[in-house]
């Protein structure tokens, strides 16, 4: 099967080897630490830093350093530090091996997040501004960089909602290479999760879409619909609920295209179509009131002709991939939404 559609999506790009048999090795971090190669991707509030052409800091100026890309183009770098830059933290993840040469990193080299309090995010630097998230930078990053990115990130996320069992609440230690937890009491350990969710283009006779406007945002930002599976439930079965509940339709013929994470804190969106389902109007769209306030019918001339009056998903999302597939290629006009949205 190939996967085109999966390989446009910012997130779902990597170029890392997992590496998961040397998670168990002992002592794996002070063997990290003692490899002069090692390099360490600093992680502090869901935030990292970009590197620096060498030079460009004792004038002041904070010029990128970037490499070329396939297509020519001019990328950012993350900034990576050998592991004797980056004070030790109570958290670090082994996040496996580069497989691409990139910058002072050649293929295998052995990687490492380490995620940092304010005060040794601080000394590594206090420029706060230059502390960047994920979703501002995904789309230009390397497929290596925007997939260590969102590994390191989805793991740290975990790892701040499961400092303590959920069995029993006693708190639990970080092992495994900083994959797994284990509780002090029960002994028993956790492993980290990821929250599948469906986000569906649905089509009408048209070939219209259905894009939603969410009660947390704007009055004029919209997306596809989109929802948690539920346990016991196929993603087929996702689709078609969430999409009666958000928007009073039923829809058929789910058709899935890709997936991507999405670790804001811990999801991965699991990409559809869908049409309306025989007997289903267009006009008889019905918005929840309490997640979705509005929902709009549009063509591609409609879409085109809206312009800036509305916002569309981010450019590191799967809604605007998915959206641009339909389209038939990059919606260049309306303001670019750079945190994105799923």
């Amino acid at each position: 099967m190939p996967f085109t559609f999966t390989a446009r999506l910012p997130l779902s790009r990597h170029a890392v080897d997992r590496d998961h048999l040397t998670r168990a090795v002992p002592g794996l971090f002070d063997e990290l630490r003692a490899d002069a190669a090692t390099r360490v991707l600093p992680l502090w509030r869901g935030s990292t830093l970009l590197a620096e052409e060498p030079g460009d800091v004792s004038d002041g100026t904070h010029e990128l350093a970037a490499h070329d890309s396939r297509d020519g183009t001019r990328r950012p770098r993350l900034r990576l530090f050998p592991s004797a830059l980056v004070a030790q933290t109570p958290i670090e993840l082994y996040l496996g091996r580069s497989l691409a040469d990139e910058g002072a990193e050649p293929a295998g080299t052995r990687l490492v997040a380490a995620i940092l309090d304010d005060a040794t995010a601080a000394t590594l630097e206090p420029d706060e501004s230059l502390w960047v998230p994920l979703r501002t930078v995904a789309s230009a990053l390397s497929d290596r960089d925007a997939g260590l990115f969102t590994e390191a990130l989805a793991l740290a996320n975990w790892h701040a909602s499961h400092a303590h069992c959920p069995r029993c609440g006693a708190a639990t230690e970080v092992e495994g290479g900083g994959w797994s937890r284990r509780c002090r009491v029960d002994g028993s350990q956790v492993f980290p999760r990821t929250d599948p969710a469906v986000i569906v283009l649905i089509t009408d006779a048209d070939d219209r879409i259905l894009l939603g406007s969410n009660a947390m945002w704007e009055d004029n930002r919209f997306s596809l619909l989109a929802g948690f599976v539920e346990p016991g439930e196929s993603l087929e079965a996702a689709v078609i609920r969430e999409m009666f509940e958000e928007s009073g339709l039923r829809v058929a013929d789910p058709v899935y295209l890709g997936s991507q994470p999405w670790p804001f804190p811990a999801s991965i969106m699991f990409g559809f179509t869908a049409r309306l389902a025989d007997g289903q109007q267009p006009a008889g769209v019905l918005p929840d009131g309490e997640e979705i306030l509005d929902l709009r019918w549009f063509s591609r001339s409609e879409l085109a002709a809206a312009g800036d009056s509305i916002i569309l998903p981010g450019r590191s999302s799967i809604a605007r991939a998915i959206i641009e597939q339909w389209y038939g290629g990059p919606i260049d006009f309306g303001p670019d939404l750079v945190a994105g949205w799923r």
